[in-house]
């Protein structure tokens, strides 16, 4: 019989984590969750394994520390886990402008959202590589391929990082069998902005910007299989990219530093 196969799941307790969990789950993919509420892990990893008769283990990981990526992959190393699918998904917004975190707020964020993401990466992808098989999905953001703006300074330039990141990673990846794919959804349904306190903000956009969790995951898990590069969820987002490469820069910058300030909180607002 051969190895169970599993696919690790960053910030999996919740929003688009835990909607990779139940939609492999079903899938036949055994998990291994990892974020910091142990408690949401557990009913997660147990509600799946009833389910849908698959194997669900936790982690509780804090990405915000520096060694929390050489410890999950110590551990699984220690467990015989074989992780055949990576879900980079942890992240997290901060509001403000760019003097207003403390810098130890700043360095966490990067940690999670960067050094995590590219550390994880490293250390899981050389067995995929070697077994000829292996799926990679980064959760980066529409952010990521959209004009620069004020407030929320870090987030966008990191989901940037993210998508060349994966594309770069996918050439490289995809003579071997192994897949990688960057998923840029736009506003999502999630616990995300009730988390950074811009949910009120939020609400004043038409729904029609909006995609469910489940869509954006399917279209990601559709993605990594068919190895596309990078996947902009929904034909709204699709449109503001190309806009994005088609408009003169002044342009678009102008248009999208307009409608910013509806959702973008600065340091001098409530």
């Amino acid at each position: 019989m051969g190895q169970t196969k599993y696919a690790l799941i960053t910030g999996a307790s919740a929003g688009l984590g835990a909607c990779f969990a139940q939609q492999l789950a079903q899938r036949g993919w055994s998990l291994i969750l990892i974020a910091r509420r142990t408690d949401r892990l557990q009913q997660l990893a147990q509600q799946l394994q009833h389910q849908h008769n698959i194997d669900a283990q936790i982690i509780t990981a804090d990405l915000a520390q520096a060694d929390a990526a050489q410890k999950i992959y110590q551990h699984c190393q220690t467990q015989q886990w074989s992780v055949a699918m990576l879900v980079n998904n942890a992240g997290y917004g901060l509001p403000g402008d760019f003097d207003e975190p403390s810098w130890p707020q700043h360095q966490a964020q990067l940690n999670v959202m960067l050094n995590s993401l590219v550390e994880l990466t490293y250390l899981f992808y050389p067995a995929m590589k070697k077994a000829r098989y292996g799926r990679i999905i980064q959760v980066a953001s529409l952010a990521g391929l959209a004009p620069p703006t004020a407030g929320h300074t870090l987030y966008a330039p990191m989901k940037s990082f993210v998508i060349k990141f994966a594309h770069s990673l996918h050439l490289e990846g995809k003579d071997f069998g192994v897949h990688v794919s960057a998923l840029c959804p736009g506003f999502t349904y999630t616990e995300f902005h009730d988390a950074n306190g811009t949910r009120h903000r939020m609400n004043k956009l038409s729904k029609s910007l909006w995609m469910s969790a489940d869509e954006v995951v399917a279209e990601g898990i559709a993605a990594v299989e068919a190895n596309k590069a990078v996947k902009i969820n929904g034909w709204r987002n699709q449109l503001i990219a190309l806009m994005t490469r088609l408009l003169p820069d002044k342009i678009i910058r102008a248009l999208f530093q307009k409608n910013i300030n509806k959702y973008r909180k600065r340091s001098n607002e409530s």
